[in-house]
């Protein structure tokens, strides 16, 4: 779980984090490769050339008459960069490690058949005591002799080659990432009713393509959401008329008239007057409104007095003043719905309306009693036309629009509208502003 949160959430960090993760290892391999099949068989070759030289001087040096090895010792400083000498015992204290030391141990051990240990005489120079022909003999040599860093040389190499392709590789991917991030963002408004700006048009081909259906895409997009609207208007004018007429008609029914029948027919014609301000609230839904600075608690306030009066049982639990840059026709149209959805399923249960500042912003919540949503449905019943209730009754089931308008409302305004199931029964809708 831990290293689930860890991972990146967009596409370019996780196509970074992926290539980096793959040259750690490619350059782990190369190096391992590299160590294993030349820089240690050099090493090795390396340590075993110097055994050989130190056990040949020490031998000719043993071999040559006592008045010829001062001439042989300096011969040996100035051309091959050796020290030899005799001395009384052998000194057996480690010298510091060094690269290849080790090798060379083994090798002047093997060649010697003797127990060999580096010793440090100073800082710069390394010796190797030996008993040779009855002599203890001491050969020294300096550590730059094995100063050259090839496995640091390597590493740096493999590693070097591996970061200029991994940025290399970002590059690309920066590219595409950003066209896609591009498109994404242009989707999302696309989402919202909103015209994005179309995307640009050059690149590689499978991009440049893309870009062009999407904008092709988009414009379509719009002129349906246009056409949506103007079809939807034109059939509220032309439903509006008759019920109109139909109001007049019951207006004027005699009075003998059966009280009951007239009610319900008003009632209907209500319903069906209320059904096609739906639908308009549908298809306008995701006009924007200007935003400006508002008291969002003496919103709450009013939507609340205006539930109380008919005859919902609904409180308000917020601060004195909550002052923020919103739409306030959105957010009217937004809470009243959701307090109506509260108080019709809720009633007779209390319905509380709570807002309070959070650190984005402010949240308002509506909390009722009743008998809530099933968890794999809470998302559902924000589709245009989706009812929980199986009937067809609008008193009891509402039209299926109010939650996908103020869905629609909250995204086209950048809020956030969700549903959450209320610990001890319930529901609780918030909204994010």
């Amino acid at each position: 779980m831990r290293l689930r949160q860890l991972w990146p959430d967009s596409l370019f960090g996780r196509t970074a984090l992926t290539l980096g993760l793959a040259f750690i290892v490619f350059q782990s391999l190369a190096i391992a490769l590299v160590s294993f099949t030349i820089l240690t068989p050099l090493a090795q070759r390396s340590a075993d050339d110097l055994a050989a030289l130190i056990v040949l001087s020490a031998q000719t040096w043993v071999e040559l008459p006592p008045e010829t090895r001062p001439a042989f010792e300096q011969e040996l400083r100035l051309h091959h960069n050796l020290r030899l000498s005799k001395v009384d015992d052998i000194i057996d204290t480690p010298a510091n490690r060094f690269l290849n030391s080790r090798n060379i141990e083994a090798a002047l051990s093997q060649r010697t058949r003797q127990n060999i240990i580096l010793e440090s005489g100073d800082a710069d120079w390394v010796w190797a005591d030996m008993r040779m022909g009855g002599h203890f003999i001491r050969v020294g040599f300096e550590k730059t002799r094995y100063n050259v860093r090839a496995p640091l040389a390597a590493v740096g190499l493999v590693s070097l080659g591996a970061l200029l392709i991994w940025i290399t590789a970002l590059i690309v991917v920066r590219r595409i990432t950003h066209t896609l991030a591009q498109l994404s963002a242009a989707a999302a408004q696309v989402g919202q009713g909103k015209m994005p700006q179309p995307l640009p048009e050059h690149g590689a081909r499978e991009l440049v393509t893309l870009a062009q259906a999407f904008n092709q895409m988009a414009n379509e997009v719009q002129e349906l959401l246009a056409n949506r609207t103007t079809l939807l208007a034109g059939i509220s004018h032309d439903l509006r008329t008759p019920i109109a007429r139909m109001r007049l008609a019951v207006a004027m029914l005699p009075e003998v008239t059966d009280p009951k029948l007239i009610e319900q027919i008003e009632r209907d014609l209500v319903q069906m007057n209320q059904l096609i301000a739906d639908f308009l609230d549908m298809a306008r839904g995701l006009n924007s409104e200007a935003h400006h600075s508002c008291d969002v608690v003496s919103i709450l306030q009013s939507l609340v007095d205006d539930a109380k009066r008919g005859g919902g049982n609904v409180s308000l639990n917020a601060p004195a003043v909550c002052e923020a840059i919103i739409a306030p026709h959105a957010l009217q149209r937004i809470v009243t719905n959701l307090i109506q959805n509260a108080v019709r399923y809720g009633q007779p249960h209390p319905v509380e309306v709570r807002c309070a500042p959070s650190a984005s912003g402010i949240e308002i919540q509506v909390l009722d009693q009743g008998p809530g949503i099933p968890e794999d449905q809470l998302e559902l019943v924000f589709r245009p036309f989706f009812r929980l209730e199986s009937s067809r009754n609008i008193a009891t089931g509402g039209s299926g629009l109010g939650l996908a308008i103020a869905r629609q409302l909250a995204q086209a305004h950048g809020w956030q509208l969700n549903l959450a199931a209320r610990e001890g029964g319930g529901l609780v809708a918030t909204l994010r502003i």
